[in-house]
């Protein structure tokens, strides 16, 4: 259990945040520019907000603790025999049964409003339209759902040499669609994280990669350009960002609330 001052911290933060970022939703360069300092843990930020019944996107090995108050469905778009040879790096782990076979992004099985929460940890940068992905989560929840996000900085990962994604990117390809850039993801992955120099070599994993569909970090960002993103996805889509901190150096922890009444 944590502790209340860390409780207490974590209620602070949030009205900061939740000041912050209603201030001018209109804004080009959102502020601040990094999540407010504070270390808080992903299970107290979840018993914090989780209530109901909610589903979790892309859990694998690694599903989030949830609260006694909390029922979780977990969705990804293999079953659990298929995603062990997608993934053989994590054969030695168990992983969650899936109970909702779906395409992540998209969420197309599920109908508007349907849930309390939707949790993704991990999840976003693995999809070619984090634009799309974010709204089809949004548009699941209730009025006043919750969306708890973790997104890894890429400074403090294998993306560290990778350049950041840029805003105008992703718009492109949400309003185009991603295939005009998935074989230059594949080639910066193969290229920069799995370090591939020779150029034959380099080809060949790229096409094995791509051919077989493999979830990499199509995306990458530091804590800036997540904000940015979110400011950009608000004006598609209203919703209100309760919380967001640097969570253990490694990721940023978002809490989005639904604010749409009525319609998913």
């Amino acid at each position: 259990m944590e502790s209340r001052f860390a409780k207490s911290k974590l209620a602070d933060t949030a009205r900061s945040v939740r000041r912050l970022f209603s201030a001018k939703p209109e804004a080009t360069n959102p502020t601040p520019a990094d999540p407010l300092p504070v270390k808080l843990s992903r299970e107290l930020v979840a018993e914090t907000y989780l209530r109901g019944e909610g589903i979790e996107i892309g859990a694998l090995h690694n599903p989030l603790k949830v609260p006694p108050s909390a029922r979780v469905r977990y969705v990804d778009r293999l079953p659990a025999a298929q995603l062990r040879e997608q993934y053989p790096e994590l054969n030695a782990k168990e992983l969650v049964d899936v109970d909702v076979l779906d395409d992540g992004e998209s969420l197309l099985t599920i109908p508007d409003s349907s849930y309390d929460f939707v949790i993704a940890n991990h999840f976003v940068e693995h999809c070619q339209d984090p634009i799309g992905a974010v709204l089809a989560m949004l548009r699941v929840l209730k009025p006043d759902g919750i969306l708890y996000l973790a997104i890894p900085d890429k400074r403090c990962c294998f993306d560290a040499d990778r350049p950041v994604t840029p805003l105008d990117h992703l718009m492109r390809d949400h309003l185009e669609g991603p295939a005009w850039s998935r074989s230059q993801h594949f080639e910066e992955w193969v290229r920069i994280v799995n370090k591939v120099s020779d150029e034959n070599e380099a080809q060949e994993k790229i096409a094995e990669l791509s051919g077989k569909d493999y979830s990499i970090h199509f995306h990458v960002w530091t804590p800036f350009e997540m904000m940015e993103l979110f400011v950009a996805i608000r004006k598609i889509r209203p919703f209100e960002l309760d919380l967001c901190l640097h969570h253990d150096g490694v990721e940023v922890i978002f809490i989005l609330r639904n604010s749409v009444r009525g319609v998913g």
